[in-house]
């Protein structure tokens, strides 16, 4: 009897499914997967490298910029090599720790909100009070918001291992997914998770949706800003300064919302296609983040060329792009 129960309520393993309904197109769906996540890898890393190793770069923004290059990668490398493995070599088992484990370090991008929200910041100090942009955002400040984003992350993931380990499991393995959530986990407990339920709910609304008004907030202070300029030409470049933080915002929370709401109360969306959702979620951001970077920043887009192009005078004139 002690065997029984202790089985019961000591999980040894997961089983991940990956998509349900499309397993005989598993081989060719993790294609474009691969692809994206080895692009998402590379931009990642030669943006880290060209900005640690260029101490022209070593500004507010582009400092922010590296910090969202770590959390994308941790994001897209926590999830997609199992996503792969899954795939590719049916390995659809994980322990109940590294289950646990890589929902931590997936849900830890609570991280990348808060280093939006200080990119906001920046961009609104930038264009609403530009002659105290080198007192406000010093380096210190910027190693403050640095240990504050990674100290919010941990202690809003903290808890749910707790809340995920106290509760019992009796059988139900089977998880229709291919990595790790907090509520995919909670829902194959055979007891009451409403404590999982309203923590996740709560945590989501008063970080991810507190963040959001904050931004909104600051981006219309900063559309104010923008058109009590006198001429069209400082209001286009203004508003190209902040373009490509925009477009990573917008990349990042709207799937982000839309798998998280659809976790919750979508139950009439497919199951397919809410996980096929939440595996572009993992990957697309941390691929786009640094190319859009990377397209729409000048400094970054010349160190970049002439990293990939060392023989190459920058800028060149007339051939933008071409080595």
């Amino acid at each position: 009897m002690y065997e029984l129960n202790e089985s019961s309520f000591d999980p040894i393993t997961f089983v991940l499914t990956g998509i349900p309904g499309m397993e005989e197109c598993h081989v060719w769906i993790s294609v474009p997967f691969c692809l994206m996540y080895l692009t998402a890898v590379f931009s990642n890393s030669v943006l880290l490298f060209v900005i640690s190793t260029d101490r022209s770069l070593h500004e507010p923004m582009h400092l922010f910029l590296a910090m969202l290059a770590v959390s994308d990668l941790m994001l897209s490398t926590t999830t997609v090599p199992k996503m792969l493995a899954i795939f590719w070599f049916s390995a659809r088992e994980i322990s109940f720790d590294a289950c646990i484990t890589q929902m931590f370090f997936t849900h830890f991008s609570f991280m990348e909100s808060s280093v939006l929200l200080a990119m906001a910041f920046d961009r609104y100090v930038a264009v609403c009070d530009p002659l105290r942009y080198p007192s406000v955002l010093t380096p210190s400040v910027i190693g403050k918001i640095a240990v504050a984003a990674v100290l919010r992350g941990f202690c809003i993931m903290f808890p749910p291992i707790f809340l995920l380990k106290r509760l019992p499991y009796c059988g139900h393995n089977v998880m229709p997914h291919t990595y790790c959530e907090h509520m995919g986990i909670a829902r194959l407990a055979c007891a009451d998770i409403r404590a999982n339920v309203w923590y996740g709910l709560t945590t989501a609304l008063l970080s991810s949706g507190l963040d959001v008004v904050l931004i909104a907030a600051s981006y219309a202070l900063i559309l104010r800003a923008v058109f009590r300029l006198p001429t069209p030409e400082a209001r286009l470049k203004t508003l190209s300064t902040c373009g490509s933080h925009l477009c990573v915002i917008l990349m990042f929370y709207v799937p982000a919302f839309f798998s998280f709401l659809t976790h919750r109360f979508g139950h009439h969306i497919p199951s397919h296609v809410h996980i096929l959702l939440a595996n572009l979620y993992v990957v697309v951001p941390p691929m786009l983040n640094p190319i859009v970077y990377g397209v729409r920043t000048r400094q970054i887009r010349e160190r970049v060329l002439r990293l990939l192009c060392p023989t190459a005078e920058w800028p060149c004139p007339g051939c933008w792009g071409r080595c």
